[in-house]
């Protein structure tokens, strides 16, 4: 009996991994992560996973990477525009804001990073830092006499960043620590450092 057609709409078994993967490593780390708990996350065996990922730091790797560059993608529209530095300042704070509220595992990915000194920190280094280089640039061109008193442009994006980054990742205890959701938390953070009124 031949094996039924695959659905072209449907994702690839690496994707699936990658997919599963992410979670995992979100909620595991990378060092309590195991190849095997992906595997059944995914519904295929561990062999099979090898396939695709011949080990947990290639697989861990092309992840961490992944999600970089959808971050980065996601922030190159606004970071280029043309435009006004506020619209392109709100923008950016948006597109951020919505990006790691859409994918709360990417947070605790780099939250992990940054607590774990895991395998991850240097694509944060060589991945994220640059996209953050553009970033100051960015303010400190365009927006330089817009940021708050006594602040740099890399530590008030840094606080925007943060914020966003650990609000995502601290899950159920988002409404404890930071009180109910507010549209557009990210942008009014931003606002409040990187645009002041002159």
């Amino acid at each position: 009996m031949a094996r039924p057609r695959k659905d072209p709409a449907a994702p690839s078994t690496r994707d699936r991994v990658r997919e599963a993967a992410r979670g995992v490593f979100a909620r595991e780390g990378f060092t309590d992560a195991t190849l095997a708990e992906i595997a059944r996350a995914v519904g295929i065996r561990r062999p099979s996973l090898l396939h695709h990922f011949p080990t947990k730091d290639a697989l861990y790797r092309e992840v961490v990477s992944g999600a970089f560059a959808e971050l980065g993608a996601a922030l190159a529209g606004p970071l280029f525009a043309g435009g006004g530095y506020r619209e392109r300042l709100e923008t950016l704070a948006r597109e951020f804001g919505a990006f790691v509220e859409s994918r709360p595992e990417v947070a605790r990915l780099v939250v992990r990073e940054l607590l774990d000194e895991g395998p991850g920190q240097a694509i944060l280094v060589e991945q994220v830092a640059p996209l953050l280089d553009e970033v100051v640039a960015f303010v400190e061109v365009q927006g330089s006499q817009r940021l708050a008193s006594g602040l740099s442009a890399r530590a008030a994006l840094m606080t925007v960043v943060s914020d966003t980054l650990l609000r995502t990742a601290a899950g159920p205890l988002r409404q404890p620590l930071w009180g109910p959701p507010l549209a557009d938390l990210a942008w009014n953070t931003a606002r409040a450092l990187l645009w002041t009124e002159a």
